[in-house]
C-alpha cells in the first residue's frame, strides 16, 4: 500500500511540473512573439474582397509588429479550402487568416448533405472584425435591364435562362443571389467562379448577365461605365451609392445580405498571443495607410473587438443558417 501511495505520488509531482513546463513554455512563446515572419491566409484569389482588405491589412499589420505578414492566397471550394487549412494551423500565431461570412456556410451546408463537417465554427478564435459591406446586385452597362423590376419581370418570362456569377457553390455572392431569388420567385441559373474577382470578370467578359459584388470591387466599374447597380442588399442606401436603392424598399423584405471580413487565428492559440494580434490590430485600422486603402475602395471599416465580433459573429451565423435551409440543397 505505502509503495502504491509512493507511486501515485511520484506520477502526481511529474504531472505537475509537466504542466509547470507547458505554461512556461506558452508564456516564453507569447513573450518573444512574433519572432519571425507570419502568414494571413486568404481563402479567395486576389481581387475579391477578402483579399482588397487582407492586403492593406497585413502591411499595416507587419509595421506594428516587426514582421513580415504575408498573404498567401489558398482558393477552391467557396473559400473552404483556405477555411480548413486554417483550422488545422499550429496555434502558435503564425497562421492566421483573414476570412469572409462565407466562413459560416459550410459546415450548415455538410450537416445538410448529411456528409462529415470541413471544420467548426468553434475551431476558429475571431480577433476583429474588419470591415461589413452589403452586397450589389450588377449587370453590365449595356444590358437591357434599367432597373430591378426589369430584371425581375424579365427573369420570370424566361425561368433558369438569365446567368449569373458567384464566387462559388455555397459562397457569400451565390448565397446571397440565391436569397434574393428565393425572396422574388424567380429561377436564375448559377455559374460558380473561383472568387469574386473571377466572378466580376465573368460578367465583364459577356460569359454571364448579372452578378453580385461588394461595393469595393463593382463601383469602380459603375465609374468607368462598364456596370450598372440595380440593387442593394443592404437595410439603408450606402452613402456612396445614394442612387442605388435597396431590395428591401423594392418589396424583398427577406433579402437581406452582408460581405464582411474577419480576422482570425486557430481556436487553440494561447490568450497572451491573441491579445498582443488584438492590440496590433486596433491599432493597424487606424493607421493612415489602412484608412487610405479602404476608402480608396468605398469600403468602411467596422472595427469590432474580439468579444464584439464574437456576438456579431453568432448572430450573423444564424441568419446565414436560415438562408441556407431555405434555399435547401443546391447541386
Amino acid at each position: 500500500m505505502m509503495r502504491s501511495r509512493r507511486v501515485l505520488l511520484a506520477v502526481m509531482a511529474m504531472m505537475c511540473v509537466g504542466t509547470i513546463g507547458l505554461f512556461a513554455g506558452a508564456s516564453q512563446a507569447a513573450d518573444s512573439y512574433p519572432s519571425r515572419s507570419i502568414q494571413i491566409i486568404v481563402p479567395f484569389p486576389p481581387g475579391g474582397v477578402a483579399d482588397l482588405v487582407g492586403r492593406p491589412f497585413a502591411a499595416a499589420l507587419e509595421k506594428l509588429l516587426n514582421q513580415p505578414v504575408v498573404i498567401v492566397n489558398k482558393t477552391g471550394a467557396g473559400g473552404a479550402v483556405g477555411h480548413q487549412a486554417q483550422a488545422v494551423a499550429k496555434p502558435d500565431g503564425y497562421t492566421l487568416m483573414v476570412a469572409l461570412s462565407s466562413i459560416s456556410f459550410m459546415p450548415e451546408v455538410d450537416s445538410m448533405f448529411g456528409r462529415p463537417l470541413a471544420y467548426k465554427l468553434k475551431d476558429f478564435a475571431p480577433i476583429a472584425l474588419l470591415s461589413s459591406d452589403p452586397t450589389i446586385l450588377v449587370v453590365k452597362a449595356s444590358s437591357p435591364w434599367k432597373t430591378l423590376a426589369d430584371f425581375v419581370a424579365d427573369a420570370k418570362k424566361r425561368p433558369g435562362e438569365i446567368k449569373y456569377s458567384s464566387s462559388g457553390v455555397y459562397g457569400t455572392l451565390h448565397v446571397a443571389t440565391e436569397m434574393f431569388a428565393y425572396d422574388a420567385g424567380i429561377k436564375l441559373r448559377h455559374i460558380p467562379t473561383g472568387g469574386g474577382g473571377p466572378a466580376l470578370n465573368a460578367l465583364l467578359g459577356g460569359h454571364v448577365d448579372a452578378t453580385a459584388a461588394g461595393p469595393n470591387v463593382c463601383i469602380p466599374q459603375m465609374k468607368a461605365g462598364a456596370i450598372r447597380a440595380l440593387a442593394s442588399w443592404g437595410d439603408k442606401r450606402l452613402a456612396s451609392l445614394p442612387n442605388v436603392p435597396t431590395f428591401k424598399e423594392l418589396g424583398y423584405k427577406n433579402t437581406e445580405f452582408y460581405i464582411w471580413s474577419g480576422f482570425f487565428a486557430p481556436a487553440a492559440t494561447p490568450q497572451p498571443i491573441l491579445k498582443v494580434l488584438r492590440e496590433a490590430t486596433a491599432k493597424a485600422v487606424q493607421t493612415p495607410e489602412f484608412k487610405g486603402a479602404m476608402d480608396k475602395m468605398a469600403t468602411p471599416i467596422a472595427y469590432l473587438d474580439a468579444p464584439e465580433f464574437q456576438k456579431f459573429w453568432d448572430n450573423d451565423a444564424a441568419r446565414s443558417f436560415k438562408a441556407i435551409r431555405n434555399i435547401g440543397k443546391v447541386q
